[in-house]
């Protein structure tokens, strides 16, 4: 189809396209499909350089495909390749890595569409997309990841398969249905695989050289700013799970790292703790309330539990301890997802009996900094003699002033504690625990800044409390005389639905970069929202707990409530090859019982074909049983005489018993299927 004053060239190309396609040029064009669909997840992961020439190099091939050009000469792939190998080396100083081997991976994918020349090519380009299908998990081991991958392997597998025809190839999607059935018949064996092959410790895909990447989420300092860049992250931290009723909202402090050094803008953690392994003295009140953490990777060492634990949680591998502070650490970074079972006191008396020495360390403040902040302190001592008066103060100057709770506070300056308490006024949550700890310090009051999260939402689907970064949260600890270490949040001073609430509660979520504000006349449109929020949780909560985390020790479990006291690796095998076994003689029974019936007559027709092609008389695709026999029979055939009479017998009684009308009384209505069928066999046996 054309119009009227389209350029020539146009008009060419449209009639190219509309032109029905080859079956070579659409079995190529549907081959690189399937590797562009296969390398696509790579793209986020790999150099940029890498990504285009991989787009250039599948364009070129397209390009070529569908103008039917000639392939490139090896002079012209050779160096580009080299330069290609060369790139790598250059961005990761080696060739060898998982990094660097992915990259080397995709490149020689990409040039290997460029040199096809035969069906061993097909295979090493279908081999090498499904290695690729796999290290797409090297990055992520998402739901969707893996739903892109089986799209994946199912485009793979019907690409190959298009290949595999001879004559003329079903349409399109009769082939993706076969290839799809291919792999939901795969399905079953691989689900016997996963659930009892002997599984090791540690996760599937990581390796050694891995463990330090960044991750978001608490650090260990503090400064104005840093938790509040957190709060507009929906990340998920970490998940729980309670084994009794749920605590109050406001007793859910999920403590983390503990700062007790200032230098007059930034928290971090003191430099040299005092009697470190001491053991640590909590009066509880009231029975623990137990449950189970599943935590995100974040390659930090400190584990997450409600103030206070009773002891360490127990991790394989991995031993953690708490410290004096009451920080759970551990002894290598957590850099995969990992579950622990915690008990914790949610009322109890923090240390009472503590030394002066330890005191004196949370005593610190940096000289020179904040003038006005250290004389409102000793106006306060000269008017109260008391220290929770002196607390009660404080907390009420916060609650009676205009202090407010914004993510986007002022820029504060040399004296930040000096401008947020008597100019800006305006702050998140560590703004006010820092200046709250300052000015305890000023009052003589031991105090220190505890970060962490606080809340959490529970999930109406799957009954998990979800702690995102957006909880994040820092509060103040002072220590008072005959109490011990005290939890003071002053932001439940200033805001105190963001402690019995949520975030949201004081802070409008937004859209578009803040652009649009939700408010209170979106409540139904956003309660629709949370509940699609919480569904698709329960999912990824279901898919982290039951695949992603089906660690040895799950597998065990799971082998006991089988029945079977000893789980060991020799008792895994067994198990696995029986139950392998059954379900490929399920899956394989149906199909040999439905395949299709080879008729006896024609398949014995087949190896008197093949036994003539070896004595180098091949039977031309257009003849006949006629045409044949009569070249067989012919005077130049290579046959022997005796051997021309039985294979002249042989074909005359297959074309009577093929091609004869059983209504016309023929040989064939005379001569019984089996007689026939053993005359055929004598015959064959002649002509060998």
């Amino acid at each position: 189809m054309t119009m009227p004053g389209m350029p020539t060239a146009i008009q060419s190309l449209i009639q190219r396209v509309m032109r029905p396609m080859s079956r070579d040029k659409a079995d190529t064009l549907l081959l690189l499909c399937a590797c562009t669909l296969v390398l696509t997840p790579h793209a986020g992961d790999l150099p940029w350089w890498t990504t285009s020439a991989c787009v250039s190099l599948l364009l070129w091939r397209g390009w070529i495909t569908f103008r039917g050009n000639r392939m490139p000469p090896r002079w012209v792939l050779l160096p580009m390749s080299v330069m290609a190998m060369a790139g790598v080396y250059w961005t990761y100083k080696t060739f060898f890595g998982r990094e660097a081997g992915v990259a080397m991976l995709v490149m020689l994918l990409a040039f290997k569409l460029l040199e096809m020349h035969a069906k061993r090519d097909l295979f090493v380009v279908v081999f090498l997309s499904f290695f690729l299908i796999l290290t797409n998990f090297f990055n992520s081991q998402t739901i969707g990841t893996a739903v892109m991958m089986i799209a994946a392997v199912i485009m793979i597998l019907t690409a190959q398969l298009s290949f595999q025809y001879t004559g003329a190839a079903p349409p399109l999607r009769r082939r993706l249905a076969l290839g799809s059935l291919i792999f939901t018949l795969a399905v079953p064996l691989t689900l016997v695989l996963f659930i009892l092959f002997p599984r090791i410790q540690g996760p599937l895909w990581g390796l050694p050289g891995d463990a330090q990447t960044g991750r978001s989420g608490l650090s260990d300092s503090m400064a104005p700013g840093n938790i509040a860049s957190l709060a507009l992250s929906g990340d998920i931290a970490f998940r729980v799970k309670f084994i009794g009723p749920v605590p109050p909202r406001s007793k859910l402090y999920w403590r983390g790292p503990v700062l007790g050094n200032y230098d007059g803008r930034t928290w971090t953690p003191l430099q040299a703790r005092i009697n470190l392994n001491r053991q640590t003295v909590i009066r509880p009140r009231g029975v623990p309330t137990g449950y189970q953490v599943t935590l995100e990777p974040s390659g930090r060492r400190w584990l997450f539990a409600l103030e206070m634990p009773q002891i360490a949680p127990r991790i394989t591998d991995n031993p953690s301890r708490i410290t004096s502070d009451l920080q759970i650490v551990t002894r290598q970074p957590i850099n995969q997802r990992v579950r622990y079972d915690a008990a914790s006191y949610i009322d109890f008396d923090l240390q009472p009996n503590e030394s002066p020495d330890v005191l004196r360390s949370w005593l610190q403040l940096p000289p020179g900094y904040n003038p006005n902040t250290l004389a409102f302190a000793a106006r306060l001592r000269s008017r109260y003699s008391n220290q929770m008066e002196m607390v009660n103060a404080v907390l009420k100057f916060f609650r009676d002033e205009k202090f407010s709770y914004t993510l986007e506070p002022p820029p504060l300056g040399q004296h930040a504690v000096d401008e947020f308490l008597f100019s800006t006024r305006a702050g998140f949550c560590e703004h006010y625990s820092s200046a709250f700890v300052v000015l305890m310090r000023a009052l003589g009051i031991p105090a220190r800044v505890v970060t962490g999260y606080q809340g959490g939402e529970i999930n109406a689907v799957d009954g998990f409390m979800t702690i995102r970064q957006s909880d994040a949260h820092a509060w103040a600890e002072i220590w008072l005389e005959n109490r011990g270490w005290l939890r003071i949040d002053p932001t439940a001073a200033i805001a105190p639905n963001r402690i019995e609430k949520n975030l949201t509660t004081v802070i409008p979520p937004t859209l578009l970069g803040g652009l649009v504000t939700l408010g209170s006349g979106q409540n139904t449109w956003l309660a629709q929202l949370q509940t699609l929020r919480q569904n698709w949780d329960a999912v990824n909560n279901a898919w982290n707990q039951w695949v992603l985390d089906y660690t040895p020790d799950k597998q065990k479990s799971f082998i006991r409530s089988l029945g079977f006291d000893n789980a060991d690796w020799s008792t895994l095998t067994a198990l696995m090859f029986g139950l392998g076994t059954l379900v490929m003689a399920i899956v394989a029974v149906p199909l040999i019982k439905n395949r299709p019936q080879i008729d006896p007559v024609e398949a014995l027709y087949r190896i008197l074909c093949r036994q003539m092609e070896r004595r180098g008389c091949p039977r031309a695709i257009y003849e006949g049983p006629r045409a044949y026999r009569a070249r067989l029979t012919a005077m130049n055939s290579p046959l022997e005489p005796d051997k021309r009479i039985a294979v002249a017998r042989f074909l005359e009684l297959y074309e009577t018993i093929r091609y004869s009308n059983p209504d016309a009384g023929g040989a064939r209505s005379r001569l019984p299927s089996a007689t026939a069928i053993s005359q055929l066999k004598s015959l064959l046996s002649e002509c060998r």
